[in-house]
C-alpha cells in the first residue's frame, strides 16, 4: 500500500474516532448503581445520587435532558462534587435541570471550574503533569457565588471547607467537606477533628480526590468519601483503562467504588466513590471508553 493511502486511511480512521468521541460517547450518558455497606446494623437503606463535573455550557441539551431524568430515581440525598458550570450563563440552566432534586436534601462543594472559565491547553500535558501546575489565575470570572447562593437557598448544604449535620430520612448524617485541593483552596484545619461515632453516617465530600486529604478524613473517622474531578480519565484505552487522573490518585481508582487507603494491611479504611462525571471541559469535548455518568449509591448496613 502506498504511503499516501496509509495516511489517508489513518486520517479517515482518526476522524471517525474523534467523531465518535465528540458526538456519540460524550452524549451517551450512563447511570451506574452500587451498594455500599456503611450504615449501622438494622438501618434503613439510603439512596444517594452522586453527580459531578457537569461543566455546563449553553447548548448541552442532551446533558440537561439526562439531568432532568434523575429525580425519578427517588434519591434520599443528592451530592454534587463540583465543576458544575463552565460558562457565565450556565447557572440558571443547571438549576432548572436539577428541578425537583433541589427539593431533596443535598450537599455540594465547588470545583475549580465553577470559579474559572476554561482555557485552551494541550490535553497531552496531563500525561506528565496536572493542570494544577499551570493554574495562575486568582480572581474568579464565573458566577460561582450565584451558583452557591442558589443551591443554599434551595436548602442544600455548602460543604466547601465546612462541617455540619443534616437529616436524611431517619438518618443523622455528619458531613465534612473541602474546597478544591487541585487549586489549593482546601482548608482541612477548619474542619479537622474526630467524627461523631453516634452519627448514622459520617460522610466526607470533596472535588479532587487527593490522597493526603482523604487520609485525614479517614483518620478522623469518616465512613464514606465522595469525589469527582478525574472524569474517569476521560480518554481511556480499551483493555487498559484510565491513563491519567489529573491528581494524586492512582489510575486504578479513577472512577467507581474502592477503599481508601487501598491495598491490604492494618489500619482504618473508608469507602471511596469517584464519579467519572457528566461532562467534559469545553476545550476538550471528547470521551473515549469512559462514558459520562451519574451514580446511585445504595447505602446499606455494615456487614458483621
Amino acid at each position: 500500500m502506498r504511503s499516501s493511502s496509509v495516511l489517508r486511511t489513518a486520517a479517515i480512521a482518526g476522524a471517525a474516532l474523534f467523531g465518535y468521541a465528540a458526538v456519540i460517547e460524550r452524549n451517551w450518558f450512563a447511570l451506574r448503581r452500587c451498594e455500599v455497606p456503611v450504615l449501622p446494623p438494622g438501618a434503613r437503606p439510603l439512596r444517594v445520587l452522586h453527580i459531578s463535573d457537569t461543566h455546563l455550557t449553553p447548548g448541552r441539551h442532551r446533558l440537561l435532558s439526562f439531568l432532568r431524568t434523575l429525580d425519578s430515581l427517588d434519591p434520599d440525598l443528592v451530592v454534587n462534587t463540583g465543576d458544575s458550570i463552565a460558562h457565565e450563563h450556565a447557572v440558571r440552566p443547571f438549576l432548572d435541570a436539577l428541578g425537583p432534586l433541589l427539593d431533596r436534601p443535598g450537599i455540594f462543594v465547588f470545583g475549580s471550574n465553577d470559579l474559572y472559565s476554561p482555557e485552551l491547553k494541550n490535553p497531552a500535558r496531563y500525561i506528565w503533569r496536572t493542570s494544577a501546575d499551570e493554574h495562575r489565575r486568582h480572581v474568579p470570572d464565573l458566577p460561582w457565588a450565584e451558583l452557591g447562593d442558589s443551591l443554599e437557598a434551595a436548602g442544600w448544604m455548602n460543604a466547601s471547607n465546612r462541617r455540619g449535620r443534616i437529616k436524611v430520612g431517619d438518618a443523622d448524617v455528619e458531613v465534612a467537606g473541602v474546597h478544591d485541593s487541585h487549586i489549593s483552596r482546601d482548608r482541612y484545619d477548619r474542619i479537622a477533628g474526630p467524627a461523631d461515632p453516634a452519627a448514622d453516617l459520617r460522610l466526607a465530600v470533596m472535588h479532587s480526590p487527593e490522597p493526603a486529604v482523604m487520609d485525614r478524613f479517614v483518620s478522623d473517622g469518616f465512613d464514606l468519601l465522595l469525589a469527582g474531578h478525574t472524569h474517569g480519565g476521560q480518554v481511556c484505552l480499551p483493555g487498559w483503562g484510565t491513563l491519567v487522573t489529573n491528581c494524586g490518585l492512582e489510575p486504578a481508582r479513577a472512577r467507581g467504588l474502592s477503599q481508601h487507603p487501598s491495598g491490604a494491611g492494618p489500619g482504618r479504611r473508608a469507602f471511596l466513590h469517584v464519579s467519572a462525571g457528566l461532562g467534559t471541559s469545553p476545550r476538550a469535548p471528547i470521551r473515549f471508553a469512559c462514558r459520562p455518568e451519574a451514580t446511585l449509591l445504595t447505602l446499606v448496613p455494615r456487614i458483621g
